[in-house]
């Protein structure tokens, strides 16, 4: 099947396509220019969209689990048939690269593709000639996902394909500021599954909340920031939904003095600043050894100087813009508040005038560790270059933040880098490698990067809740006659 990616935007409530009375604008965020208008749902579409979802349940839970790997198996092979359509639009509404934008389509497939050969366990506890005792795990029912706009599509697949498999149904919200390749993506599948499993809703900033309190969704499954993350578990409260929660963090990757300098800078570059560095496990605090922090910071400089920036529709262009003016402005107002206090920037700090929301590689020399620039999440290119003496000092400033998301370790010894691995306070942290993310590896936020986890075994199960049978193998009493 294929659409026409140039066309209308609707949602999907109840397997059919919907419009609504309002609208919210789509920038491209190269340009600063409108390019689309979404659907801006209602409060009665939403209920529309969760009544829809909570009369498909019953049918859907019940199916064969192999007919929903097959569903999922299917989305997939729908998503890699149309990739030309969907990365296109993903850059321009996102703003990433074209090339970035279809491996993250890939990727939306892959996540598909791959949790399908998962299947729920059923953990047998006693298996004696009198009792059987069996933990399943069963659907928790509709769940809400809210989606960011850094990876708007391969994050969306993240929540519809564990819900589905598990066999809950999903009202998924994208972005405001990147609704229209996830709303392509539920038109591309919506032959796929039966009326009501998958619903697809865009809106404005008041939807999120409509969700999170709604009492017919049994649960939220958020990824943004920590700070709208606390307004989701407020509401959420209401019906004591449950949570899943992925966070910020400000990531810290600590370089020991006998790396090969010029091999790993362009690793630490893109792991710092691919997709314009908006993503949360993005480098954020990178602690050099002293005995070669003059290296790695000239060959970080060197690299950020030659990186091209621009519109991602444009050949060439390796990083795209900031994708919203919101974003930017926060960008610009952490550079000034570095340049107040006089720290020493290396590379960057000027912001180029023009169209589109385009800001430098930015790279600000040892600054205080209380300085903003090292305690906030920047979502953005600007990387403080933090020099440290001992491992032990190393560890303690890496472990110093409300986040724990993700952090990275580079050394030669590689068994000394899983020693100080162990002690760092993170949810994944990877050794002479990072961003090695995959379906089948679980990710879970430590401190305030979140609650619970995605991917793997176990993120499968965060879609469910656990049924324990107590099953007597003897015939039961009858009554008299």
């Amino acid at each position: 099947m294929s659409i026409d990616f140039s066309a209308r935007y609707v949602m999907t409530i109840g397997g059919k396509a919907a419009t609504g009375t309002e609208t919210i604008t789509v920038v491209n965020p190269a340009t600063a220019e409108a390019i689309a208008t979404a659907p801006n749902a209602s409060r009665e579409q939403l209920d529309q969209a969760v009544d829809g979802a909570r009369a498909a349940f019953a049918l859907w839970a019940a199916k064969p689990v192999s007919e929903r790997q097959s569903t999922l198996r299917a989305m997939a092979e729908r998503l890699n048939a149309n990739i030309d359509g969907l990365s296109q639009l993903l850059t321009r509404e996102q703003g990433k690269p074209l090339d970035a934008a279809r491996n993250e389509v890939l990727s939306a497939a892959h996540w598909c593709a791959e949790f399908s050969k998962l299947s729920l366990p059923v953990d047998t506890i006693e298996d004696s000639n009198t009792t059987l005792v069996q933990t399943r795990h069963v659907p928790l029912g509709v769940v809400g996902g809210i989606v960011p706009w850094n990876f708007p599509l391969v994050l969306a697949l993240w929540k519809v394909a564990p819900a589905l498999l598990a066999g809950n149904t999903l009202v998924l919200k994208p972005s405001p500021f990147t609704p229209l390749t996830t709303l392509k993506f539920g038109e591309l599948v919506r032959d796929l599954l039966p009326p009501g499993v998958l619903n697809i809703v865009s809106g404005d900033d008041r939807l999120g909340p409509w969700m999170s309190s709604h009492p017919g969704i049994d649960k939220i499954s958020f990824t943004g920031s920590t700070a709208t993350g606390r307004k989701v578990m407020q509401s959420a409260a209401g019906n004591l939904k449950r949570l899943t929660l992925e966070l910020g963090g400000n990531d810290a990757a600590i370089v020991m003095p006998d790396v090969d300098v010029e091999a790993l800078a362009p690793v630490l570059f893109w792991a710092a600043f691919a997709n314009s560095s908006q993503f949360c496990l993005a480098t954020k605090r990178l602690y050099v050894h002293e005995a070669i922090y003059e290296q790695m910071a000239n060959a970080l400089v060197r690299i950020g100087r030659s990186v091209k920036m621009g519109d991602g529709s444009a050949e060439g262009t390796q990083l795209g813009p900031i994708q919203n003016r919101l974003q930017y402005q926060r960008l610009i107002n952490l550079v000034e508040d570095s340049r107040f206090h006089g720290h020493r920037f290396l590379l960057g700090g000027e912001i180029p005038k023009g169209k589109g929301f385009f800001f430098p590689v930015t790279l600000i020399d040892n600054p205080p560790d209380d300085s903003r620039v090292v305690k906030e999440e920047p979502f953005g290119p600007i990387l403080p270059l933090l020099k440290f003496s001992t491992i032990d000092e190393a560890v303690v400033r890496a472990n110093d933040s409300e986040y724990g998301l993700g952090a990275s370790v580079w050394a030669r010894d590689y068994r000394q880098g899983q020693a100080i691995a162990e002690r760092l306070q993170a949810g994944s942290v990877w050794v002479n490698e990072i961003h090695t993310i995959t379906p089948h590896k679980p990710m879970a936020g430590h401190k305030q990067s979140g609650i619970g986890v995605e991917n793997g075994l176990v993120g499968l199960l965060e879609y469910t809740v656990p049924q324990t049978l107590s099953i007597k193998k003897a015939d039961a009493p009858r009554a008299a006659p």
